[in-house]
């Protein structure tokens, strides 16, 4: 209940922040402008953009510095989405509770969609007013997302996942592909909000905040996996039981339901304890991750 209404507060003000981002629809190439916003406005939760507003609130950030890389992310995410549910990868014809990019435009043009959202997050983060953050800083930004979302990041996890479809996973190597197909951009996400300051961060800080977004990417994915089986179709925006359906490896299908879900508790403890000495502005962090690990029910 504490977290809901910083929730509503940044969601609404990260898609107002990406409506003026993304090209307007009657900007040449019509269509691939209106599949743009078709598939980022009006739908997620924003976990991504949330991370980066609540720790920039943790150290103090104005949000002005936040809108950019929150908007970046987010687009990077959303162009994941659209490549991963096409017919060539998961064929999924339902996200967010509405058709998919590739249902309602074709697969030709949601392969373009996903492609200008990816270059479009540069182009925001590389581009917005942060008169105040040093270069440096700014550089580093640019290099976190673009490692994050590339082949020792989101990519690379997104390969290991494809190519395990049927295989026998243990755990490690299950943790190793989640590690980089969705811990990685949370993990981006939460460096991105504290490098968005204009002084120097501490380093024992950014190393505490790093570890609780391992934590909580991780726990994130265990969620999800236990959410396919137990959440219905419309509390999931997607279709229930679709990683059961490809044959995916889970954490449930290793550690059975009840293993699943003391790792979600585990990671939650794991990751409120990185936060220890952070004081009550990380409280909204601390909510974060605790939504996180019960979302859905």
């Amino acid at each position: 209940m504490q977290l809901k209404p910083l929730m509503t507060e940044y969601q609404q003000r990260v898609e107002q922040c990406m409506a003026h981002f993304l090209p307007a629809p009657h900007i040449q190439p019509q269509r691939l402008h209106e599949a743009m916003r078709y598939t980022v406005l009006g739908g997620g939760k924003r976990v991504r953009p949330l991370l980066v507003y609540l720790t920039g609130k943790a150290l103090d950030i104005q949000a002005d510095y936040l809108d950019a890389p929150a908007c970046a992310v987010e687009l990077i995410h959303a162009y994941s989405l659209v490549h991963d549910d096409l017919p060539c990868m998961d064929d999924d014809d339902l996200r967010r509770g509405k058709p998919t990019c590739h249902v309602v435009y074709g697969e030709a043009m949601a392969t373009l969609v996903g492609d200008g959202l990816q270059t479009l997050a540069f182009q925001v983060l590389a581009k917005h007013n942060h008169a105040n953050i040093p270069a440096e800083q700014r550089l580093r930004m640019l290099d976190i997302l673009s490692m994050a979302s590339g082949s020792r990041g989101m990519v690379g996890g997104q390969v290991i996942d494809m190519e395990a479809v049927g295989q026998s996973l243990n755990l490690t190597e299950l943790e190793n592909m989640h590690i980089h197909k969705t811990g990685a951009l949370i993990c981006a996400s939460v460096k991105l909000g504290a490098l968005a300051c204009e002084t120097a961060l501490d380093n024992s800080i950014f190393e505490k905040l790093g570890h609780y977004a391992k934590c909580i990417g991780l726990a994130f994915q265990v969620q999800d996996d236990i959410l396919d089986i137990e959440a219905d179709t419309d509390t999931l925006g997607k279709p229930q039981g679709a990683d059961q359906a490809l044959n995916k490896p889970t954490y449930p299908s290793l550690l059975g339901l009840s293993g699943a879900k003391q790792m979600a508790g585990d990671l939650l403890e794991q990751a409120l304890s990185s936060l220890d000495g952070l004081g009550s502005q990380a409280d909204p962090l601390r909510w974060l991750a605790s939504y996180i690990v019960t979302r859905g029910y």
